[in-house]
Parts: C-alpha cells; structure tokens; sequence
C-alpha cells in the first residue's frame, strides 16, 4: 500500500505570478496584472486576454507584458509541483511495483504512487480515503475531562439530535471550533438558516462550497427554509426525494434516486449517470438524456416534465455532494456544538490542547473563550498538566506543554515531583525537587516568562534574577544528596526549614506591563495575562472590519480596515529606489501581513515601528499558497481613531421616572460641546412611561 500523488498545475493567474517574478517584475505589476485574470475556475489565459480589455490594454502598452503573457501561455496547465493526496491510499494484493511505478518526495521521503487517484482506479487497483480528523481527539479529550470534573460518562451515540439549545448554538454563529461550521462566511449563513433539525447541517455541509455558493444555492435554500420563496415539485415523484433539502438538489444521491425512480435505472446506471454529470462529458451526458427520457416516458411521465427534470439534474449533478459524507461531517458538528453548548470550559481545554503547536489558532480559541466569559488563565507549576485544564466551569488552566523551551521530559519531572511531595512550596523548593538533569536554565527562565512561577515569588523579575543563583545551589545540594551527604538545615528528619526555602529573592524592580506582556508572548507565542491593545478594545470593535484571523476568508481586492500592534517590519526599496515596507501585526484574534507601498510610506513612516498600535485601512490580496496580506492605502495610530473616525454617538439612559439622570446627562453634553452628533435614548422602568 502507498499514499497516492497529486500534481498541483499552473492555473492561468500562479502562470502570470511565476513568469513575472522570474522576469523579475515588481511584486506590485505582477499582483495588479495577475488579477485582471478573472477568478473563474479553469479559465485559460486566452479566454482571458479575448474577454478582458484591461488585459489586452496592458499587453499592448509594454513589451515586457507582452513577452510574459507569451510565456505563461506555454506554460499554463503544466504540472507545478507534486505533493501527496490528503487522504488517498492505494492497495494492491502484492508488491506495489508490480502495479504502479511508485514516486520518492525529496522533502522527508514520503514514497506515493506516480499515478494519481483517478489513473490508479484506470488500472484497475483499489483507492480508499483514510481522513484523519483532530476534532475526534477533541471529542475524546472533552468527554475525558467531563468525566473527571463531573463523574458523568457522555455516550454520544445516546445525546438528543434534537436538542433545542445547540441548534440555538448553531443559529447564533457561535461556532468558533465547531468543525466544518467555524469560517466567518459559514457563521454568516448560519444566522440567516437558523437550522432546526440535523438536516440543515448535512445540506450547509454541502452547500457551503464554491460551486453551490457561486450559482447562489444556499441563498435559494435559506429563503425556501424561513418560507420567503414557495417550495416546489416539477413532479409528485421528486416530492419525497427533496422534501429534506426543500425542493433543491444538494446531494449526488438525490441525483440518483430521480434517474432510479422517474426514469426507471437501475442503482448501477444511475450512478454512471452521476459520475458523467459530474466530470460533465458531454457525449455520455448526450447519450444519458436519452436513456433517462425515454425511461421516464415508459413511467408515463410528461416529456416536457422529464426534459425540465433532466436539465434540472445535469446542472445540480455538477455541484451535487454525496450525502453520506456530509451526513457524517454534521453528526461530528452536532457532537462537538452539544459538548461547546452544555460543557462549555471542558470543550474549549480540549480544543485548545489540540491546538498547542499553533499559535494562530491558540488565540482565536483564547479570544473565543473571553468573549464567552471564560477566564483562561497563565499556566502554574502547582496547577498545571501537560495539556489544558479545567479548574471550574468558568476557568480554563494553561497547559505546560503550550510553553515554548519546555519539552515533554521537562513536564514529566516537574510533575513527578510535584506527585510525589505536593506542591511547591517556594522557588528554591521547586529547583530542589525537580530532576536538573531534565530541567535547565532556558527552561527555567521560559516558565517564569510565561507566569508558571508567580507563585513562587513577588514578581516575575524578581524570580529572573534569581535564576542562576538558585539553579547553582540546587544543583550542588543535589549532588550533595547523591554523594550522600546532608546539610544542616536537612538533618531533622530531612525535612528542610522553613528559613531555608523563604531565602529572599533580590530586590529587583518590576517589569513593565509591556515587558511583561513581551516576554510572555516570546515564551508562549501570544498574550495571556493581557494584550497590548486591551485598552482600545471598544475601537476595535467599532472601527474594524473584522480581525486579522478574517483576511484568509475575504475576497481578494476587497476593502477592509484592520488593527493591530507591529510585531516585525522588513524594509526594502521597491524597482524605483522608493522605500517600502512588510509589516507584521497582530490583533486579538492572531496575525498578519500588510505591504506598505512607496506613497503611503512616505506618509505615514514615522508610524511604521514595533510595538506601534495601528488602524491599517487599505485592500485584501490574495495569492496562491501565500497567507492574504493588505495592501496598505492608509495608516494612523490606533489612540486616534475614537477622535478622527466617530460618526455619531448614541447614549441610552436606562432610568426610572422622576430621576434627574437624564437632565444630569444633558448638562454634561451641554458643557463639553464638539463636532460628533450625540442622540439620546432614555428608557425608563416598567412603570414609567
């Protein structure tokens, strides 16, 4: 058995992309000329220059243009790279090379097959998906916590698929590391469905896709769903076979079933009708509308009906999706809103356990966990495991193995120790105790960063001073114990003194808010304890379009206005000599990119430095195999959005009748005048008016 290969090629626009950078255009012309390639899938660069005029504009006005369209012509839909198919296996009853040549990766010599998934069942061999999903472990992980904390065994196979309060769940978008349901488009439709039963998750399953989105299915859906448009039958036979999905084909058994039951085939030819629909070949296609009207004429169904029927089929079969695939994702979906819904703290530890080696995902977990009313709090050498914890209902412990620098060997003796004597006492008694041989000095430095040690001593600076001191002399005592040799303040019993463990730490001042903020981000890849930017959260949510985790699920050249604080600036000079910049900032919800060209850059220089706080107001790009950026028209410094972006102000004022609050209200407006209009809104008590 092997993995299966799949052959990425160069579509029109990554043939426009790779011709310009090797011609050595600047990034800016490439980008501008690659996107008047229209995003349509399978368009070829000839169909492209026919319809476009801004295309055939450009090409004519420069030679350099010209010769690149040239090229990427020759080589557009040529094979670009080789990489293995997500889950495709192929088995064979021998030796593999007795039936496919077989292909070595050259990055890590992953070895797959040479043909790719549709030539391996051309030759006869058997080809199985094997999808390994991380939300199973999730699953696992949450029950195992609900067990421990609550003593209650969840049975999924026995929860309600009816419950009221997850469908809620589901209504409400609140579908942050629910799978398959957590992109902010889908959070999107899900508000607009307000699904009611397991059936709307299977169709949004397989609704939420670029074909079905882009021929305006699910819209189609959701207003036959809430009733905005009549749900109809082209024939009395289609009734029970779309029922579910309200008169619409979703599914390729759907598909199935019409030709099975309107046109008498049988499940076989039904499913070679499928098959053609959904590669469109034409002459099978031609061949099937034959076989299919005929059939439904001998079942004494209208020609003029079956013609529509068939039409109908030929064009949902090219979006159709088999039904008991998404059936399964939604199950899956349904599962993990239950446990989101009723075991809130348990899911979210378990979810952000899945997530330890990835950052990004870390904190939009985190932010999801805060804005739900969950504290999620630093990790302690006296509370945390290896993974994520629940403490209670409402806090979430960080887990050890979410530092950087600590290892697994590392974790394992400090909880070993921790096991077998109880907690540490002091910052003297945890070095005392654990194995050094396991735990060095980086390892050390990195707990206390992170605030795993704030126990242990006044303050974290405090705790960092002390480092070397304390690791010297609880690595002579060790060797000491090991020699056999035992001091004074351990002859009683070996028990050690209390004056031995409080020796005091130096007298060091505190860090700054922002050093500390600083190195707890180096040591755990994002804030815990708090964010640079906490202070202008209202801003945020006010002024954004959205957070930097969004930019990936944008349109590409879309207008967006983004926050966030520099992390890293990478200086050039773009073909003109005319400095530009790559800046990287991060929001509460993760990171991103933006590109300052030259014009902005020289208007807004004095801002572009680290640690700066921004509103980035500018255009989404997106390239193949690149995380989206913004293309940056305008920046200002995020303390000055309040004053130069507020439109109007609304002031509710919920009092009772006879209270001067309002009047009171008035007066202050009155006194301190500006240019924002304020409108107030008084509500009074039950029984005022």
């Amino acid at each position: 058995m092997a993995q299966i290969i799949t052959f990425g090629t160069m579509a029109a626009r990554a043939a426009v992309r790779d011709v310009g950078r090797v011609m050595g255009l600047t990034y800016s012309e490439v980008d501008r000329l690659a996107k008047m390639v229209p995003e349509e899938i399978g368009i070829k660069l000839k169909d492209a220059i026919a319809r476009e005029s801004s295309l055939q504009d450009a090409i004519g006005s420069d030679d350099r243009y010209r010769r690149l369209f040239e090229h990427a012509r020759v080589l557009e839909g040529l094979a670009r790279h080789a990489s293995t198919h997500a889950a495709g296996v192929v088995i064979a009853p021998g030796l593999l090379t007795d039936y496919v040549p077989l292909y070595k990766s050259t990055r890590g010599g992953e070895v797959t097959t040479q043909y790719n998934m549709n030539r391996v069942e051309d030759v006869g061999l058997l080809k199985v998906d094997f999808l390994g999903l991380r939300t199973l472990t999730v699953i696992h992980d949450a029950i195992g916590l609900i067990e421990l904390h609550h003593d209650l065994k969840i049975d999924l196979d026995q929860i309600d698929l009816d419950d009221p309060e997850t469908f809620d769940l589901f209504s409400r978008g609140e579908t942050i590391g629910i799978f398959q349901f957590e992109s902010t488009g889908m959070r999107d439709y899900l508000r607009k469905l307000r699904p009611t039963c397991l059936e709307d998750l299977i169709a949004m399953n397989a609704l939420y896709r670029p074909g079905p989105l882009g021929a305006n299915m699910v819209d189609d859906f959701i207003d036959r769903k809430n009733g905005r448009k009549r749900i109809t039958y082209d024939h009395p036979i289609l009734e029970p076979i779309l029922e579910s999905t309200y008169g619409i084909i979703v599914y390729q058994e759907q598909v199935m079933r019409i030709a099975s039951e309107m046109a008498g085939f049988s499940l076989g030819e039904a499913d070679l009708l499928r098959r053609a629909m959904g590669k469109k070949k034409a002459e099978v296609m031609e061949e099937q509308r034959g076989l299919f009207l005929t059939g439904a004429e001998e079942r004494g169904v209208d020609r003029r009906i079956a013609e529509d029927v068939y039409e109908q089929i030929a064009y949902f079969a090219g979006y159709g999706f088999n039904r008991s695939h998404s059936a399964g994702y939604a199950i899956i979906a349904f599962q993990t809103g239950y446990l989101k819904t009723h075991y809130l703290a348990h899911f979210m530890a378990a979810s952000l356990s899945s997530e330890m080696s990835n950052s990004d995902r870390i904190v939009i977990l985190i932010e999801e966990c805060r804005r739900l009313g969950l504290t999620v709090a630093p990790p302690d050498l006296n509370e945390s495991n290896e993974k994520f914890t629940v403490t209670d209902d409402n806090t979430i412990r960080f887990g050890l193995g979410a530092v950087k620098n600590v290892g697994h060997s590392a974790i394992e003796a400090i909880l070993v120790a921790r096991d077998e004597e109880g907690s540490f006492e002091a910052f003297r008694d945890f070095l005392e105790r654990i194995d050094l041989k396991s735990v060095n000095r980086r390892v050390v430095e990195s707990l206390i960063a992170a605030g795993a040690c704030d126990t242990l001593g006044d303050h974290r600076a405090q705790l960092t001073a002390a480092v070397d001191r304390e690791l010297e002399g609880a690595q002579k005592r060790q060797a000491d114990r090991d020699r056999g040799q035992v001091s004074l303040f351990e002859q009683n019993g070996g028990e050690k003194t209390i004056e031995a463990l409080n020796t005091p730490l130096p007298s060091v001042p505190e860090w700054s808010v922002h050093e500390k903020l600083s190195r707890e981000k180096d040591s755990l890849g994002f804030y815990v304890s708090g964010h640079p930017m906490e202070r202008y959260r209202d801003e945020v949510n006010s002024f954004t379009s959205g957070g930097l985790a969004e930019l990936a699920e944008r349109a590409d050249n879309e207008p967006v206005i983004v926050a966030g604080v520099i992390t890293t600036i990478s200086r050039k000079t773009d073909r003109k000599g005319n400095p530009m910049a790559f800046i990287g900032i991060e929001d509460f919800t993760g990171s991103g990119e933006a590109i300052v060209f030259s014009d902005p850059y020289a208007k807004h220089a004095e801002l572009i430095r680290e640690e700066q706080m921004i509103l980035v107001r500018g255009k989404v790009s997106i390239r193949e195999g690149e995380a989206a950026k913004v293309l940056t028209e305008e920046i200002m410094p995020l303390e000055e959005a309040r004053k130069r972006l507020t439109e109007r102000l609304h002031l509710l004022i919920v009092t009772d009748e006879g209270s001067d609050m309002a009047g009171r209200a008035m007066e202050v407006l009155r006194s301190n005048p500006g240019d924002v209009p304020v409108y107030v809104h008084i509500e009074y008590g039950e029984e005022g008016p």
